[in-house]
Order: C-alpha cells, then structure tokens, then sequence
C-alpha cells in the first residue's frame, strides 16, 4: 500500500496535536503525584467516560472481533459482552466505594482494608504482579496488534512499527501525565471512531462486498450472524466457551483489565481523579454504555465482509507475501479489509487506528508507572522522596515499561491468544474482588492465595499443553473452569484458617468507606461490646443492584437493537429498542435512591 501525501499530512497533524498536549499540560501535571497521576482529583464525568472507552478502544479490539467472528460468527462476542454484567455492577456497588476510599492506586487499598506486614507485602507483590507482569502482557498484546496493522498497510517490519508506534506515545505520556492522556484520549476517540465507521462504510460498499444487502445474505456469512448460538444445530461443545461458560462463570470469576470484577486498573484510577463520588460513578456508567453499545458493531460488518473476501487463511498469506506465516491467523483480517481503502480515508483510518494504539498504551503505562511509583518505590524503596522525584520516578517508569511491552510483542502470535492467558491466569479470583468490600473475613491471606494460585494453576496448564503433560489437553474453557474451582477453594479455606484482619483496621476500613451490607455485622457487634461502637452505614445494595441490573439490560438491548435494524428486521429492533427505554425509565426511577456522599 502506498500512502498519500494528504495521509501523512493527516497522521502528521495528530501527532503534533498529541504532543502538543503533552507538552502544553506538563508543567501542571508535573507539579506533585496526584497532578501527574490522578490529575488533582478534578476530572468530570464525561471526559473520564470517554478516556475509559478510548483506552479500550485499542489496535488489539477490532482484531480480536475479527478473531471471534470468524471463528464462532457473531455471537462468539458473549465472550466479552459477558464482562458488560460485572461492568454493571462496578458502576452501582464499586465506583462511589472507590472515589471514597481516597487512596492514590488501587494497589493502595490492600493497606487499608488488611493488616500487619502481610497486608504490605501483598501491595508489594500485587503491585509487580498487576503493575507490572499484566500491564506489559496487555501493552504487549495491543503493541501486537500495532505490528500486524503497519505490515499489511504500511509494509513495515515489526520493529520499524514498534519504534514509531511507540515513540510519540511515550513523549507525551511522559510529560503530561494524566491530564494529558485524558485529553488526548478525547481526541482519538473521536478520531478512532470517524476511522472505523469510515472504513466500515467503504468496506460495504466495495464491488467484492456489494453493500450490506448482499453482505448478510452472502453464503459464508448468514451462518455468522446469529446473537445467541441454536440449540438446535450447534452442540455444547460448540456453545459452551463462548456462550454458557463466559455467561455462567467468567464474568464474575475472571479479572480482565478493564472489566475486573468490582473495578481495577486503570478504570479505578479513572473514577480516583473523578470531581466526586457521583462523577465516579457517572463516568463509569458512561464508559460502560460507549464500550457495549456504541462501538462493536463497524468492527463487526468489516469482520463479516472478512470472510467474503478472505474466506480462508491462505488468501490473506498471498495477498500479504512479506508476512511471516506467525502473523496469519484470524485476526489479521481486520487490517487485511482496510488494506483496500482509498488515500484520504485511508490516512484517517490509520490515523484512528494508531490514536487506538496511544489511547491504550497511554493510559496502561500512566496507571503501570503510578503503582511502579506509589506502591513500590515510594513505599518500600524510598519513603523519603520528594513529589518531584516521584513525578521524575514515574515518568523514568512510563519508558521502561513501554520499552519492555514493545519488546515482548515481536513474540506473539495473536490477540485471542493473549486473551485467553490473560483471563486464565487471573481465574478464580474475580468473586473475591466482589466480596472483599462487603465481607469482613476476607483476608490478606486469602487474597495473597487467590492470586499465587490461579497464577500457577495458569502457568502449568500453560506448559503442560505444550510437554504433553496431564491436563494438557484440556481446552481454553475447560482449563478456565479448573482454576476456578482450584482457587476459589483455596482462598475461601485460608480465608477461614488463618487469622481475621486486624479488629482496629476493619473497623477503621467501614468508616472510611462505609459499604453496609450484612456482611459486616460481627465487626460492629464486636466494636459495639468493646465499648467503641461503629455507627451503622445506610446500605443502599438493593437499590445498587437493581439499577445494575436495569443498566445492563438496557446496554444489551441498545446492541441488539442497532444489529436488527441493519439486518432489516424493524419488529426485533422495535422491540429491543423499547426495551432500552423501559431499562432507561426505571433506571431514572432507581437514581435518586443510591447514596452519594
């Protein structure tokens, strides 16, 4: 492919604009940790809900739809639409819990809710585990993804890519901060979904396509289009590790960055730098709405047209010759179609895709280099710092850290590969996540065991499968279901054996963030026969979880609804569609009940 000169004057002016940003904020950004990190606790909703769904809206995304919809059709996607139920509830029960709990990352809260030297060894290890081994795999993965798409449409090695993919994006993130991110993450949103819906336009109307008609009545195509799979012709086998299991197990036993099971990385930092806790919870609302609802549906019309175009895999290898046979798989088929574009749009569609790219890795690499900064340098190495050596600290981590993802993603393979790792080796510990606000028993412990064994349960499967090992053969879902069954036996019987978290420390936990709940019964009856009592919190749980549940039944509608009215068929779309406002109506009804400090 050959760019135009209006292309490259089109990528030019967004990467000037990006480190212009970058630099025009990193004298405010620069000043203390919460400037640089949480950008002074004073974001409003709706731009932190779009830098949310602009982090996720990464190069890695649309590939791993491609990914599915080839693969499974359509309704493969529940392996990620499951996430939207413990988004919900992130939204209703965790953000408000979060914003009140003042800390300055999420790995901070394990100092607040346990105690003793465990407690701080379990933010140490969580802080190299989650900061640091998950966040680079992550970046790896969407650096991956980078590399696929400057090979088929610009031919360029995977080096070359990841050295100019990765350049601008560690200037500006290192100077601006957060404040910085946020702002140009407002930007490439905008600019990411123009590219998609653009090319998804294009891709339609191209003469092998023949427009959206001839699209979904294409052979190779009307087997994929279903939202949910038939009973009647598909099997369990065939149903359950992208329909049941993601439904039934994964969304709320799982930890996905982005969709951890009450809230994590960078959607917790997020709702940390909101205005207040009804900001917090009204731009993870908002993330959850655009990420669902808005944008899947130009990735998957382009997937689709994927596979009239490039049925199989051997079409894409001619087509692409300079691309080594580890990068032709599935999910090359995104960048495959855009291959097709005309100058001027495709400069916009490389440019949305690289503002992707930097939307995501910026914000894992702020949050990375935040918990590199606050949970381990400043609280283990050097308690003494100054604000200015942790902003130098962080913005010294934010380089290492980008240079390491970039490295490790020259060898991957795919990004459905490093989902499926990603989700696995954090199995069994999402209802812990879930629990450890509203039940007290919960300890230290407990969470160290949850972590250490689902990471290892993961890594020998990993391994077993390729040394023909016991259980190596098992598949992506069944291995899924062993770790979680493994861990959450462990955790909940060390949760029992060991000994409760500090009396004094529970106690100071519930009046910080007062989460309510019966879960917390026996600590105030304790501190009520001390002679101390804790004032009882007001709950607001009922309330909470029915407005989650109303939200995700309206998110989910809105989806189906778009997907039935571009098949054509208005009465399912009618329907869904007032489904969502009725979700919406009682949505509104449900507000003025939850409790907002």
């Amino acid at each position: 492919m050959q760019l135009g000169t209006i292309d490259w004057v089109i990528m030019a002016a967004f990467f000037a604009l990006s480190l212009g940003i970058g630099l025009a904020v990193s004298g405010r950004s620069g000043r203390n940790f919460s400037s640089f990190f949480l950008a002074g606790r004073d974001m409003p909703w709706w731009l932190l809900g779009v830098s949310m769904v602009a982090t996720t809206f990464s190069t890695d995304t649309p590939n791993l739809v491609t990914d599915l919809v080839r693969t499974h059709g359509i309704f493969g996607n529940w392996t990620w639409w499951a996430f939207l139920l413990t988004g919900m509830l992130t939204v209703f029960l965790y953000a408000k819990l979060w914003r009140r709990s003042e800390v300055l990352t999420d790995v901070e809260f394990y100092e607040i809710r346990y105690s003793g030297r465990l407690a701080a060894f379990l933010r140490g290890f969580r802080a190299v585990y989650l900061g640091i081994v998950f966040n680079i795999l992550i970046m790896a993965s969407v650096t991956l993804a980078a590399i696929k798409i400057g090979g088929v449409m610009m031919g360029w090695t995977p080096v070359e890519t990841v050295v100019v993919a990765a350049t601008v994006t560690m200037i500006y993130s290192a100077l601006g901060g957060l404040r910085g991110v946020v702002l140009t993450d407002l930007v490439q949103f905008a600019l990411a979904m123009a590219g998609s819906i653009g090319a998804a336009i294009y891709v339609l109307n191209m003469p092998e396509v023949g427009g959206l008609g001839n699209l979904l009545a294409h052979e190779n195509v009307r087997g994929a289009l279903a939202f949910w799979p038939s009973f009647e012709t598909m099997t369990w086998q065939e149903m359950l590790p992208v329909f049941v299991i993601p439904l039934a197990v994964q969304w709320w036993a799982a930890y996905y960055p982005g969709s951890e099971p009450g809230g994590g990385g960078y959607v917790v930092q997020r709702m940390l730098s909101a205005r207040n806790e009804r900001h917090a919870v009204g731009a993870t609302l908002l993330f959850n709405a655009l990420h669902y609802a808005l944008r899947p549906w130009p990735w998957i019309l382009v997937a689709l047209a994927s596979l009239v175009v490039f049925p199989e895999l051997s079409m894409m290898a001619e087509r692409f010759p300079s691309l080594s046979d580890q990068v032709i798989r599935n999910d090359l088929g995104y960048p495959a179609m855009l291959s097709f574009l005309p100058s001027g749009l495709l400069g916009l569609v490389v440019t949305s895709l690289a503002a992707a790219y930097m939307s995501t890795m910026s914000t894992q690499v702020n949050w990375g280099s935040s918990i590199v900064v606050n949970d381990v340098y400043y609280r283990f190495i050097n308690p003494q710092a100054t604000e200015r050596q942790q902003v130098w600290v962080g913005r010294l981590a934010t380089v290492v850290l980008m240079g390491v993802a970039c490295t490790l993603a020259l060898f991957l393979e795919n990004a459905l590969q490093v989902f499926n790792i990603v989700v696995q080796i954090g199995a069994g510990t999402g209802l812990l996540f879930i629990l450890r606000w509203f039940w007290w028993r919960i300890n230290a412990a407990s969470e160290l065991t949850a972590m250490v064994v689902s990471f290892v349960v993961a890594v020998y499967f990993q391994v077993a499968g390729r040394l023909d090992w016991p259980g190596g053969s098992l598949a992506d879902w069944e291995r899924l279901l062993v770790i979680v069954a493994v861990t959450t036996a462990a955790w909940v019987a060390v949760a029992y054996l060991t000994p409760a978290t500090d009396p004094a420390v529970l106690r100071d936990f519930y009046r910080r963030i007062r989460p309510g709940g019966p879960g917390w019964r026996p600590v105030l009856e304790a501190a009520r026969q001390d002679g101390r009592p804790v004032p009882a919190a007001a709950s607001d749980l009922p309330h909470g979880l029915a407005a989650a549940a109303c939200g995700a039944l309206g998110i989910y509608s809105v989806l189906f609804a778009t997907g039935f009215f571009l098949y054509g068929r208005l009465g399912l779309g009618t329907f869904f569609a007032l489904t969502a406002g009725v979700a919406l109506f009682a949505l509104l009804r449900l507000w003025p009940r939850l409790r907002f400090e």
